[in-house]
């Protein structure tokens, strides 16, 4: 039997041999039945439990209960089906902020059969074109506040796009039923595809099963959270962000709980959420840590009691601003979107300031040289993790051959491991620059730049900075030299910021006669660094 009437995505996994070892450590709670529709454990279970009027989700304008969040999920799978002719096994792009509607989305593609896109806001119509020639995606579920960039997308894949906020999706649902038979998808289908920037032109598809989006659920929140049904989540990364999807609605939901949703979650409105709402688990990167800890005193955070950091190294001086300024530990963590979250961190009873912890029930990792040997104790090596998800790039081997060596999942980041098996940052592995939580690779920003009219090279780095984690330097050789200038600096970053991701433009410029290059061209990187 096949997984999907669309098997693209299936098809498109690495050989067998190129897969990553799923270690299940002969823990119950990771084993799972043939047949398996994550939605059924993350959703439907609470209102067959009598749940249904339950607190799911809040915005400052809004609430929904658990039996809102079913039935609109369900309408909306009748309608994916019904008016929008999705296939099993289809890819649907979902284009929005953080707010319900998107997750009812998300839900509903799943109910329906499809595999879920989901994007992040900023997104340009280029960028987005890229997503969806890759993965083929047929469908676009779309903000009507975002559907100025999604409207400029031309492929060849995309047959249909529906637009919701007072918009096409709400008028076709009204006439939907609210009850939906879930599609029996299988434990090992695929239900996401997560895009992440690399060090080449084309960005990666990362995938992952149902029985993965169910078995994070079990990892990090039952380590370092202990969540319960009265906790209220909230946090600033996009739902896009798989870091987003666990921290923002898979956690929450699995364990009945509520999230608080902020479509643009600045440190203010984090903080002015968690005085009202009375917040008790925060998700943010260590910049918003600093920020909130310079305005923390004039709010009341008493309600808080897990504070959760990603997506960048958190440094030691913004752990302890925060814990002087507050007495509450900010849990750090590192995961990745190959590994689909948080894989090492610590709990207030075993939590080293400054590392970033052990590894999470489900997880094992090791330091190790080059040859794939583990390197001793202190001594700074590849980062190499083994558990019960994994690396799973769509149609392409050669990158899967460098991030998965004999089963055991290679992130790209330099670690050590000290005596009592805590895990230290030192330094990514690769040309990644890490800004505000975003990863950004340097050949995406490069690419961008050289469509310029006025530029003739470029190389881009990461620079040190203490507010943001890193800037996006870029290295510039124009093609008349004479018209280097402040004035021009601006005129190419607005111009970015209008072509592509704003978070990804250069902050800084640097104009030179010629780049450092090897005697074969190659950019020498390092020395702009």
């Amino acid at each position: 039997m096949k997984h999907y009437e669309d098997n693209f995505a299936h098809n498109s996994l690495p050989s067998s041999e190129l897969m990553p070892e799923y270690n299940f450590t002969d823990l119950t709670q990771f084993q799972h039945p043939e047949m398996l529709n994550c939605v059924e454990r993350l959703l439907d279970f609470h209102i067959k439990e009598g749940n249904g009027n339950n607190i799911c989700i809040r915005t400052f304008e809004t609430t929904w209960t658990y039996q809102d969040l079913y039935d609109k999920a369900n309408q909306i799978a009748h309608v994916l089906l019904e008016n929008l002719d999705l296939k099993s096994g289809n890819r649907v792009l979902i284009r929005s902020a953080n707010n319900p509607m998107m997750v009812a989305c998300w839900y509903a593609v799943l109910k329906a059969g499809g595999i879920v896109v989901a994007t992040m806001p900023l997104l340009r119509s280029k960028e987005l074109t890229t997503i969806i020639d890759c993965a083929k995606i047929s469908h676009v579920l779309c903000d009507k506040e975002l559907e100025e960039e999604i409207n400029l997308v031309k492929s060849p894949s995309l047959k249909k796009t529906c637009f919701y906020g007072n918009s096409q999706l709400e008028e076709l649902m009204q006439s939907k039923s609210k009850t939906f038979i879930n599609y029996p998808s299988k434990s090992d289908s695929l239900a996401l595809i997560g895009f992440t920037s690399g060090t080449t032109g084309l960005p990666k598809m990362t995938s992952h099963y149902h029985k993965d989006i169910l078995n994070i659920c079990e990892c990090f929140p039952a380590y370092s959270l202990q969540p319960t049904v009265k906790d209220v989540f909230t946090g600033s990364p996009p739902i896009g962000f798989t870091f987003g999807l666990g921290g923002l609605v898979l956690f929450p939901m699995y364990f009945g709980a509520s999230t608080f949703l902020i479509e643009k979650p600045s440190p203010d409105l984090l903080l002015k959420a968690i005085q009202e709402h009375k917040i008790t688990i925060c998700f943010t990167a260590p910049t918003a840590w600093r920020i909130i800890t310079a305005k923390v005193k004039d709010y009341d955070i008493s309600s808080i009691r897990k504070c959760v950091s990603a997506g960048e190294t958190l440094p030691i001086k913004v752990w302890q601003d925060w814990y002087d300024a507050t007495g509450l530990k900010i849990i750090d963590g590192i995961g990745s979107t190959e590994i689909l979250h948080i894989f090492i961190s610590s709990n207030e009873e075993n939590m080293k300031p400054g590392a970033t912890g052990v590894p999470v029930t489900g997880y094992e990792a090791k330091i190790v040289d080059i040859e794939g040997n583990e390197v001793p104790t202190n001594e700074p090596g590849r980062l190499a993790v083994l558990g019960i998800t994994g690396c799973k790039y769509l149609n392409r081997e050669e990158k899967q051959r460098e991030y998965v060596e004999k089963g055991w999942n290679i992130t790209g980041d330099i670690f050590r491991k000290d005596e009592e098996g805590y895990f230290w940052f030192v330094a990514r592995g690769d040309d990644m620059i890490i800004s505000s939580g975003y990863n950004i690779a340097s050949i995406e920003v490069e690419s961008v730049l050289l469509t310029h009219e006025e530029i003739l090279e470029c190389a881009v780095v990461g620079l040190p900075d203490n507010d943001r984690g890193m800037l996006v330097c870029a290295h510039i050789v124009l093609k008349e030299k004479h018209k280097a200038s402040e004035e021009m600096k601006k005129d190419i970053q607005q111009w970015f910021k209008e072509v592509a991701a704003p978070y990804k433009y250069p902050r800084i410029i640097h104009f030179t006669n010629e780049l450092p290059k090897t005697e074969t061209g190659k950019i020498q990187r390092f020395k702009l660094k």
